[in-house]
């Protein structure tokens, strides 16, 4: 019987095995959105305990809905759980209704004659409304103890779920959803070399300390053993024209990879691009300005969404009142641009333009120098020539 890791390793195999034009959207490994599609199967028990033991990391990782239930079962469950102590406490002293009282009884605990009475006072407690109509008499030791210790794990209990609730709403990736990437990515030229184009932009007017960019290629490949890898990764180095460190991320930036000997998509052409199969992840570390909590933004690429022979429309211009003005709504818009078909086409053209340069350069200087005439003889003149001025 084949295992569930393995059938889903199947399927992943299948994926790669696929055409371009039939890849499913679910064989990416990173959405457009950042999140990563991937489960694990197969697990042991002794580390599925351990998600337990990180209780605070589960409990901020979990859905919405899942820390309101706990939210709405741990309070409820505690007063109830203390309701049945004070219920315990009442019956034993007789103070509940319908017990045989004798003349003179002191009760425990006023007002207190039945599960719900003591369920509401173990809620007024607890959330410190204190409506006066039950209270402690104090003439049992066992009540001032019990309501000690109900005050103590009401404060814990708040302490807990506040804390869960601000950390969830402070989570970095929520910085996140406010950085956004270029829909698609662009081959043109640039500066004289021809690279891979990718843009993004910072939503917030705060800034992103400390930004850094890089990339990921991912792909299946073959070693020379036989041996079939999964997910290979081949490190991609973007840059900006300010460099690739501590980017000053106040407007949009158009990121750029240089397609050279070095680059994994050296051998790719206009042609070849839409039949490849391989997927493209970019990353953004920075430091959120005003709250100083470090986040990664990434999204990624597939060969499909990547324009040969495409260049960015610009987008950021300057009003007459002196302002800068980004314009988004050209912000993942192209257009066709003259473009080499392939990188060794266009190294072959830039060596035959250096070839023609070097050959013009070269007769340049030969006519400066001038030419040689071998019947032309020198002559050196030892006697000196008396020169007399008239």
């Amino acid at each position: 019987m084949v295992s569930r890791s393995s059938s889903r390793m199947f399927q992943l195999l299948q994926g790669h095995n696929q055409p371009a034009g039939q890849r499913n959207h679910r064989t990416r490994l990173v959405t457009k959105d950042g999140h990563c599609n991937i489960e694990f199967g197969n697990i042991e028990y002794s580390n599925q305990f351990a998600y337990l033991v990180d209780f605070w990391t589960t409990f901020v990782e979990i859905r919405w809905r899942f820390v309101l239930l706990l939210f709405v079962a741990v309070f409820t469950g505690s007063w109830f759980i203390f309701s049945l102590l004070w219920y315990w406490i009442a019956k034993s002293n007789g103070d509940l209704a319908g017990q045989n009282r004798t003349e003179g009884h002191i009760q425990c605990i006023d007002n207190v004659n039945g599960l719900t009475t003591a369920f509401l006072y173990s809620l007024e407690t607890q959330t410190t409304i204190g409506y006066g109509g039950r209270a402690l008499t104090g003439h049992c030791a066992g009540t001032v103890a019990l309501i000690v210790i109900q005050s103590l794990v009401g404060v814990f209990i708040n302490c807990f779920m506040c804390g869960i609730i601000l950390a969830k709403i402070s989570l970095p990736k929520k910085r996140a959803k406010t950085v956004t990437f270029s829909h698609t990515a662009v081959i043109c030229l640039k500066k004289g070399s021809l690279c891979l184009l990718i843009r993004v932009a910072n939503l917030r007017k705060t800034l992103l300390i400390g930004s850094q960019i890089y990339g990921k290629l991912l792909r299946t490949t073959t070693t020379p053993d036989g041996e079939t890898i999964i997910l290979d990764q081949v490190d991609i180095d973007f840059m900006v024209d300010a460099g690739k460190d501590n980017l000053f991320f106040v407007c949009p930036l158009t990121l750029y990879h240089v397609i050279n000997r070095s680059s994994p998509f050296f051998d790719l052409s206009a042609d070849t691009l839409p039949q490849q199969d391989f997927e493209l992840v970019v990353f953004l570390d920075g430091t959120a300005e005003s709250t100083s909590s470090s986040c990664q933004v990434r999204t990624s690429y597939i060969p499909q969404e990547i324009q040969w022979g495409y260049s960015f429309l610009p987008i950021i211009s300057r009003t007459k009142t002196g302002k800068y003005h980004v314009d988004f709504s050209n912000f993942s818009k192209s257009v066709r641009v003259t473009t080499p078909h392939c990188v060794h086409c266009f190294e072959a053209d830039v060596d035959q333009r250096n070839h023609n340069n070097h050959s013009q350069e070269n007769h340049n200087n030969q006519l400066k120098r001038g030419i040689d005439n071998p019947g032309f003889q020198v002559i050196d003149i030892h006697d000196s020539v008396d020169v007399t001025t008239m």
